[in-house]
């Protein structure tokens, strides 16, 4: 058999993510026909297929699911060669693949971005806005250096570390602001707009109000806080936002800001990165950056 080539892992990694020549292709910086022929040939070095072609997408094999986990370990050690040398240096150079959450994103990453190009001016920063399991797994799979999250993952072979609390504030339509702020109990009768399935800002929202979230509901979901305030303003209900938000999400809707009563709900938001990772050390020192982002906008 011939050997295979890290090239050809990369390219079916990409396609193996993306389910689709094309996007993996564009991902590579080569052309569909040129993809082609690198898993074309590596099935033929392996003599058996990889993937089940469809008129869309494709789809891996039993044996391409298995060849997969394999390949994502394989290139992750590649990868973290690079790191060690990389992690040898004062300063990190080159790519830094960051994870952020979308309650967090629009409201820190300014000011992250800012800390750490001017502590950091030869780091090439790409950000990803997803949702925690999804940064969880990237992270897994070495596709992502480290991740903003609000903890805990609890995930074992994951570093957590805590940065600071938020507390969650209530957001109401403006002819609301002198009504007596509700507690948790309250809010359980209340028409409370949230965000979609699959966010923990939703999870901690309904925790605090002791809902279920498997329990059926007949209010709106959204997408995005900005959304969940402009439904506010508009007479729809009431909803929670982190105070971060405040500032960016109200400006332009018609509602009042009310901040709870002890019991306060809140969040700990703090940084994930791989226990095996050599840029552990540079990455707590980002995670200090981070901190004094977040210091610069509580001080606005």
């Amino acid at each position: 058999m011939r050997n295979l080539t890290l090239k050809q892992l990369r390219y079916f990694e990409a396609l193996a993510h993306h389910g689709h020549f094309g996007r993996a292709a564009h991902a590579c910086s080569i052309s569909q026909p040129a993809l082609s022929v690198q898993i074309r040939e590596l099935e033929e070095t392996l003599g058996t297929g990889l993937f089940e072609r469809g008129a869309r997408h494709v789809r891996l094999t039993n044996f391409g699911e298995d060849f997969a986990t394999r390949v994502r370990a394989i290139l992750r050690s590649v990868d973290e060669l690079g790191e060690l040398a990389r992690a040898s240096r004062d300063h990190l150079v080159g790519r830094l693949r960051i994870g952020v959450i979308p309650t967090i994103a629009p409201y820190l990453l300014p000011q992250i971005i800012t800390k750490l190009t001017a502590a950091n001016s030869n780091i090439e920063i790409q950000i990803r806005e997803s949702l925690t399991p999804i940064l969880v797994r990237e992270l897994a799979d070495g596709l992502l250096d480290a991740a903003i999250v609000a903890l805990p993952v609890s995930e074992p072979s994951l570093t957590e570390v805590a940065l600071f609390e938020e507390k969650f504030v209530l957001v109401r339509p403006v002819g609301d602001e002198h009504m007596p702020v509700p507690d948790h109990e309250d809010l359980r009768e209340m028409k409370l707009l949230l965000l979609e399935e699959g966010h923990c800002f939703r999870d901690q929202a309904l925790s605090f109000c002791n809902i279920q979230s498997s329990k059926p509901r007949e209010m709106l979901d959204a997408s995005s806080l900005a959304t969940l305030v402009q439904m506010v303003g508009a007479g729809l209900g009431v909803t929670l936002i982190p105070e971060m938000a405040i500032s960016v999400e109200t400006r332009s809707a018609p509602v009042s800001i009310a901040h709870f009563k002890s019991p306060q709900p809140s969040r700990t938001i703090g940084m994930i990165w791989r226990k095996t990772s050599p840029l552990a050390k540079q990455l707590l020192q980002i995670s200090e950056l981070v901190l004094q982002a977040t210091e610069a906008i509580k001080a606005r």
